[in-house]
């Protein structure tokens, strides 16, 4: 049987930001209609392993139906050697004969899918008179959080802050942004935040906020660390990718749960019920809006489907015998 293999080069040629919101906008909503299997995703983490690897299955039924699994070592030193912190594969099966025909480069899909994601909760949840956009964090998915914001807004100001202020100056400078001192100079008067930082602690306060912010919480994506602090937390209307996965995975929700502070009913909605209209999102101008994001193999496998498509279309990528 043949096999499609797509380099790193080859699904940066194939993902645009504005078709993947699309198709994650539709998987979403698809996967809030039931039309998708989305299980916990599994996480090994060696005890003498600074990362970890990840996963992330899924699957698609009826008549294009197909199988997902995103592999992912998440390496959290890999900024330091210029290197993404997710390694990895996402292998696409047949849905019908189990076959596989497509491995595809995992780090390009994981950064635009993710920061896609953090663009349709934007689109579906912020204020419409959004001007300032805060993007916390200097790395790949800040860059990619500073694209997927112009891509749905109308040419907002962009700010960024990171803790290393020469990966600050340089993301900047690329993206044609501004540098701020510090998080809370970064969020002074911002509709929209996004945290997109490796942090354990709680790099953003309340009172930092402005009234009727709304806020998409990437970085963290493991139990015991936050970006958040408790007082955001449970001050805002909490929409999640999944529920499940919030409520084992998500330090910015656990940590304020296991202080007290809200409970499993905090959470207003899954993403997709808001697009396909059983929630109404926002209510109100003032309302501090949070989007918890923590990445779904449905939309690894989308994205799978997407690039395939294309990649057959456009005579893209490596064919080889398998």
């Amino acid at each position: 049987m043949s096999l499609l293999v797509l380099s790193e080069q080859d699904v940066r040629q194939l993902l645009d930001m504005k078709s993947c919101i699309e198709a994650m906008e539709e998987v979403l909503a698809a996967l809030a209609r039931g039309e998708l299997f989305q299980p916990l995703r599994f996480v090994g983490r060696p005890p003498d392993a600074a990362g970890l690897m990840g996963l992330m299955p899924a699957h698609r039924g009826g008549d294009a139906a197909a199988y997902a699994l995103k592999e992912i070592v998440v390496t959290p030193d890999n900024p330091t050697r210029g290197l993404d912190a997710h390694q990895g594969a996402v292998l696409l099966h047949d849905g019908g004969t189990g076959e596989l025909v497509a491995v595809l480069n995992a780090s390009p899909v994981t950064e635009i899918r993710t920061a896609a994601v953090s663009a349709v909760a934007t689109r579906a949840l912020a204020r419409s008179d959004v001007g300032r956009v805060a993007v916390l964090g200097a790395g790949v998915q800040a860059r990619a959080h500073v694209h997927a914001m112009r891509a749905v807004l109308d040419d907002p100001e962009i700010r960024v802050w990171a803790r290393n202020l020469d990966a600050a100056e340089k993301l900047a400078a690329e993206v044609e942004a501004v540098v701020c001192p510090s998080p809370d100079a970064a969020l002074f008067g911002a509709e929209v935040v996004c945290t997109t930082t490796s942090a354990r602690e709680p790099i953003v306060e309340h009172r930092w906020l402005a009234p009727g912010a709304h806020v998409n919480a990437v970085g963290s994506s493991i139990s015991t660390a936050r970006e958040l602090d408790t007082e955001t937390v449970a001050a805002s209307s909490l929409f999640v990718d999944r529920r499940e996965s919030t409520l084992n995975e998500a330090g910015d929700y656990l940590i304020p749960a296991a202080e007290g502070a809200i409970g499993e009913d905090h959470i207003r909605a899954e993403l997709g019920e808001v697009l396909v209209g059983t929630h109404p999102g926002r209510e109100s101008d003032d309302e501090l809006t949070l989007f918890k994001s923590l990445g779904l193999a449905v939309e690894d496998l989308a994205s799978a489907e997407l690039i395939v498509r294309r990649a057959r279309e456009r005579g893209v990528g490596a064919e080889v015998e398998f």
